[in-house]
């Protein structure tokens, strides 16, 4: 039975988001770390999980991939783990990096088109801090006594390092 392309790419696409599943989006904070995990059913338990990156999914760039067994395996910022008995695998992302921001894929490699769920992730800016250095000194306060201030009066002893 002959279908309209469009109604094929339903199929394709309906077939890849059912058989693995994972979060749309993810947020992780630049220089902080990031955990997703995605889902698949068991029939996939011993076959190799992947996470890659780019927008397009015939063409995305595979980051790291699993052995086929339950060892977690590391590739630079990145690392992944197949927990085969629960049958979803974790992926984590550390030391994020504002380009880091991007679309990637939770996959299954497998005979013939391989399987893959979208997955957005965000990463947004550090905040910044300030470091006391010995030319910028830092004030403190601290209360001279312990009772309550009266409104609008507040006790305090300011004390710059000499």
């Amino acid at each position: 039975m002959w279908l309209p392309q469009l109604d094929l790419l339903r199929v394709i696409s309906y077939s890849i988001a059912t058989e693995i599943t994972g979060p749309t989006t993810v947020n992780g904070l630049e220089r902080g770390s990031l955990t997703l995990r995605c889902a698949y059913g068991s029939q996939w338990e011993t076959y190799l999980k992947w996470w890659c990156r780019g927008a397009v999914w015939s063409s995305c760039q595979i980051l790291v991939k699993t052995t086929g067994s339950e060892q977690e395996v590391k590739r630079g910022r990145l690392s992944i783990r197949d927990d085969q008995k629960n049958h979803t695998f974790t992926v984590t992302m550390k030391d994020l990096r504002r380009d880091d921001a991007d679309t990637y894929w939770c996959g299954i490699e497998r005979t013939g088109t391989d399987l893959g769920v979208k997955v957005q992730v965000t990463i947004d800016p550090a905040l910044v801090t300030l470091q006391e250095t010995s030319s910028f000194p830092t004030l403190n306060s601290h209360h001279l006594d312990n009772s309550l201030p009266q409104k609008g009066h507040h006790k305090a002893l300011l004390l710059c390092p000499g």
